[in-house]
Order: structure tokens, then sequence, then C-alpha cells
């Protein structure tokens, strides 16, 4: 069908952006849950030439295509929508305050804006409850060191979902990353403070960190992930007793 036929059914700067060869991934991207920030050039790029555009689209299943104050977008579906939702664990969310905290912090700036997941760790340990944190991974308050380690591979396949979700950048397999500013989704509640990073700091110490918050997925993405997951979890779990 040529463009002069699709500008019959919808408008001319719509039927522009769908043609587009960057659209197909950048839909997908965006309904799987990933929110693209300005690191992401070209994507971002396209989003903001066509940002009118797509929230209609998107307005069509029930969908927001969002740009928030710091200028990354994501879908935020409504209850009616028909692209699929899933939920993410407390560990997840705990972990995305964590990280919302550290991308306000002045190391951040200090060290070029690149942490390692023992520094994402450490501050976890030092921010949060760690009988809370035990909790999540043994059922109880206390925990030896394996339990300790068990946390901590946690983390990090809480932090490959942040990856997944564009909320952080990984280097290579040097176990260091980059965090995007995509990560104030997990500062919403705190962004408009007289002081968003003593804010968040109490979000966290006090627990209210971990809330029901929902993301855009698809189905097929999150069976990926918890198979992804569980294979780490059992080739961790190998290592451990070998």
């Amino acid at each position: 069908m040529s463009l002069t036929n699709i500008e019959e059914f919808m408008p001319e700067n719509l039927a522009k952006a769908i043609a587009n060869p960057l659209f197909p991934a950048l839909d997908n991207a965006l309904r799987s849950g990933r929110h693209v920030s300005s690191e992401d050039l070209d994507n971002h790029a396209f989003l903001l030439e066509f940002e009118q555009d797509l929230m209609l689209f998107y307005k069509r299943y029930n969908a927001e295509l969002v740009r928030a104050p710091e200028g990354f977008f994501y879908l935020r579906p409504r209850s009616t929508s028909l692209i699929g939702r899933s939920v993410l664990s407390e560990l997840d969310m705990l972990v995305g305050k964590v990280l919302c905290f550290l991308y306000l912090s002045p190391e951040r700036l200090a060290h070029e804006g690149i942490f390692t997941n023992q520094e994402l760790f450490d501050e976890l340990l030092s921010l949060a409850d760690e009988k809370k944190l035990m909790k999540l991974v043994t059922n109880r308050a206390s925990g030896s060191d394996l339990d300790r380690e068990k946390l901590f591979d946690k983390v990090k396949t809480s932090l490959r979902r942040m990856r997944r979700l564009g909320m952080v950048i990984m280097l290579g397999d040097s176990g260091k990353f980059r965090i995007s500013e995509a990560v104030f989704r997990f500062g919403a509640d705190v962004r408009n403070s007289d002081d968003i990073r003593e804010a968040q700091l109490r979000l966290i110490r006090d627990g209210e960190a971990i809330v029901h918050q929902q993301l855009p997925t698809q189905s097929s993405l999150i069976e990926q992930e918890q198979a992804n997951d569980a294979a780490s979890d059992e080739e961790t779990e190998q290592e451990e007793h070998a």
C-alpha cells in the first residue's frame, strides 16, 4: 500500500512515523516496558519529532506515551489497555529507588556516573533495613554469609531487569554500569521535594520504597526474563556447590 493510500486512513505525520525504519523495534521496546532516554540518540530524537502523533497512536491501545520532566519517554498503560503489564518485585522496586538515590549523589559526578555491582549492593545494605532485605531472600530476619551472597545475586538479577527497562547501561562484562535519567521513574514521588535526595532517602529507610509498581511488559518477554533469571540462579548455585 502506498503512502498516499495510507494517508486516507491516518494523519500524514503518523504514517511517516510508522513507515520509519526505527519504528518496529522502538514500538516493541516501548511495549516491553523500556524507557527511552536522551542517551539513546536516534530513538529519542524520533520520539521527540513524532511525540504528538504517537501519543494519539498509543491512545488507541488505551496507553499513554509519557515524556517525563527529565526528558525520557515510556508507555503507561491504563487498566483497560491492550498492552500487557507486569509487576516489579519488592526487591526490584527497592533497587530502583537506590539507583535513583545514587543518581542524585555527588559520587555520580565524581565517578563520571559509573558505579559497580558491589557499590550498589553496599549502598543498598547501608540505606535499607538489612532484616527486611534478608526476609526477601531467606524468609527470616537474620542471615549467614551464604545468605548475603544469595542476596547479592538477587540484586544483580534486579539490576539486569533495570537494564532491560532502560534504567542502567551496562559497561561490558566489567560489573560496572552507568545510571540513566530514566531511573527518575523511581523518584516520581519526591520529584517536587525541596531536597529530593533527602526525600528519596526517607522513602528507602522508612520502607516506603516497596510499592506496587506496574510497567508495560509483553508476556513473552516476562517468560524469557524469568527463564534467564532462573538459569542464572541455577548457575550460581552450581558454582557454590562446586
